[in-house]
């Protein structure tokens, strides 16, 4: 042995960093970075890139923080089980997680609507907003406990389209009796309207119309509904959506999985589902202006709902929220905690962004 090498096993002695020592530190490693393998199920087909494409993105950044050791698969609606059904799937433990709308579950509670998109809710930013720095995730994770199911954010299309008609829709008397695919609570303010609500997944809306099981249906906005197809089977597209001035998207994960996770990997996902949260609406808003001009241009009719319309609905939609508050009191403090974040949200927002945006329309042909 050399002097040289003498020294330094005679240092690495001293410093306790023999072959014990390493051998100690790779279980260590180990622990921080434990082996783990998800799986995920989306509500929303692989077609829909805006859509699925949110746990595409929190796939690969949970892989690519983890050095792959945290891994999660991805399926599309229909693969493990029906788009309407991801919940349930979370709730029982057939997977770890799903990404979906949760206004779809409102028939088990109409709660679950209050935190995707009611009639008259809050915009985009508003939402995001609630959920981040107000009550809005506090009180929806409160909620989830009773099914199972621990949420974050994760997506957001942004103030919806008010769907396509076969027929034009020029007062309230046009919505008698019309049968209308329209996502979640919404329905119900249609029904007050006399039209008949129809709750039916994405890629089976445009079957539907075609065949004139429905009479309209909405999805979400040019962007997506071009790729559907609607343009084809129906020639008026209304605006705005008033029953999702903004829909969130969740990650829906099992709450015991969740709890398990080391907090490394919590912290993780969380970041990965808030960048998907961003990056979903920014697709949305720098895809749908192109979207919406092919549309117009191969012979779509855009439209705006009256404002006789829009009043009826406002008022159909309070006596919905008043009826359902009375017999549900999870879904009246959540109702309330939204409809305040919102009010105060407009005062602010009628000072600068609708003064803002408004003057950019009038002028947007000058600049």
């Amino acid at each position: 042995m050399t002097p040289h090498q003498l020294k330094r096993r005679q240092f690495l002695k001293a410093a306790g960093l023999g072959a014990a020592a390493t051998a100690i530190a790779k279980p260590a490693v180990a622990q921080t970075n434990p082996a783990i393998r998800w799986r995920l199920t989306s509500s929303f087909p692989k077609s829909l890139d805006t859509l699925y494409g949110a746990i595409e993105t929190i796939a690969r950044f949970v892989a690519e923080s983890t050095d792959n050791q945290f891994q999660i698969s991805t399926f599309a609606a229909g693969e493990i089980v029906p788009g309407l059904q991801a919940l349930d799937a979370v709730s029982n433990g057939t997977v770890e997680a799903c990404h979906t709308a949760s206004y779809y579950y409102f028939g088990k509670d109409p709660t679950f609507a209050l935190f995707c998109a009611v009639p008259f809710g809050l915009n985009t930013r508003q939402q995001n907003a609630w959920f981040y720095d107000g009550d809005g995730m506090k009180l929806m994770n409160e909620f989830g406990k009773k099914f199972n199911v621990y949420s974050l954010v994760a997506g957001n299309t942004g103030c919806q389209m008010g769907g396509w008609f076969r027929k034009e829709i020029k007062e309230v008397a046009d919505i008698n009796g019309l049968k209308f695919r329209i996502g979640g609570f919404a329905g119900l303010t249609i029904q007050k309207l006399g039209g008949v609500p129809q709750q039916i997944a994405g890629g089976d809306i445009y079957p539907a119309l075609e065949r004139g099981t429905i009479d309209a249906a909405e999805w979400v906005g040019p962007y997506d509904d071009e790729k559907l197809g609607f343009s084809k089977v129906a020639k008026y597209y209304y605006y705005p959506g008033w029953w999702e001035g903004a829909t969130a998207n969740h990650l829906m994960i099992n709450l015991a999985k969740w709890n398990e996770l080391p907090k490394r990997y919590q912290s993780i996902i969380a970041g990965a589902a808030a960048y998907a949260n961003s990056e979903e609406m920014a697709k949305y808003d720098a895809r749908n202006p192109a979207a919406l001009r092919k549309l117009i241009a191969s012979g779509t009719e855009l439209r705006a709902f009256s404002q006789p319309i829009m009043e009826a609905a406002l008022k159909a939609s309070n006596e919905v929220n008043a009826e359902t508050a009375a017999v549900n009191a999870d879904f009246k403090k959540v109702l309330e905690s939204m409809q305040a974040f919102r009010n105060e949200e407009y005062f602010w927002w009628q000072v600068a962004e609708y003064g803002y945006d408004t003057f950019m329309i009038r002028s947007r042909s000058h600049a």
